[in-house]
């Protein structure tokens, strides 16, 4: 609002970020099917290498899954041979999961891909800007109380 407490007119700032949201999710969809993955798994597969002794149990709370849809999810990582569950050294009661070698190579493969993803989205743009992209799109995602590093598709699950 500005100064007498009316609301501006749209910039269309808030459409772009839904389009190309919405495109770029789509296009790194595409992209990852050549490691046979969707980008939930290459969520879940980024997260479990990122959190020491990461469970089942607490990615569902992070990332905001059903604990159900959870464990299909991992059951379908585990039968790609990407992670293992074990049980917790902290908490018996829960199982600790890990990539496996071939986890961690695919997690090198999908960084890669990441990263062509990136630079394709953005290659218009010169690194100072890119820069001032990524700065403006975590201001906003932290005024909007996303978790960093999460993406709000995993409530959709």
């Amino acid at each position: 609002m500005n100064s007498i407490g009316t609301i501006p007119p749209p910039t269309g700032a808030a459409f772009l970020l839904a389009q190309l949201g919405a495109h770029g999710a789509r296009r790194f969809g595409e992209r990852i099917k050549v490691i046979n993955l969707t980008p939930p798994h290459a969520g879940i597969l980024r997260m479990i290498a990122s959190l020491p002794e990461c469970s089942q149990k607490g990615l569902a709370e992070r990332l905001g899954v059903l604990p159900s849809r959870m464990m299909i999810l991992i059951d379908e990582l585990d039968a790609k041979g990407l992670v293992k569950r074990h049980r917790s050294t902290k908490d018996r009661r829960n199982y600790a999961l890990a990539l496996t070698k071939h986890g961690e190579k695919v997690l090198q493969k999908l960084s890669r891909l990441a990263a062509e993803h990136e630079a394709y989205l953005c290659a218009v743009l010169n690194a100072e800007e890119k820069s001032t992209l990524a700065k403006l799109c975590r201001k906003i995602a932290a005024q909007q109380g996303l978790t960093p590093g999460v993406h709000p598709g995993y409530r959709d699950l």
